[in-house]
């Protein structure tokens, strides 16, 4: 089992809106944490709903996309 701490946010692109579950790495305590990481270029997804009607078990989003994101829970 991967360590860390799962979140479901919302995050929005220009095309689409995407609700996941984004896995913060134990040494990390926040979403910015992630996004604020350089040395990744994208964010993966889990469990997603892609425009509030597609379902899909993965998806990985490039950070430069990301319009905003939203903490669900």
């Amino acid at each position: 089992m991967t360590q860390g701490k799962k979140t479901r946010i919302r995050v929005r692109s220009s095309l689409s809106s995407y609700v996941g579950d984004l896995l913060i790495p134990p040494m990390r305590n926040r979403i910015s944490d992630v996004l604020n990481d350089e040395s990744v270029l994208f964010i993966n997804l889990t469990d997603v709903l892609i425009n509030d009607t597609e379902h899909s078990a993965f998806v990985a989003l490039n950070k430069n996309q990301i319009e905003s994101v939203i903490q669900l829970d």
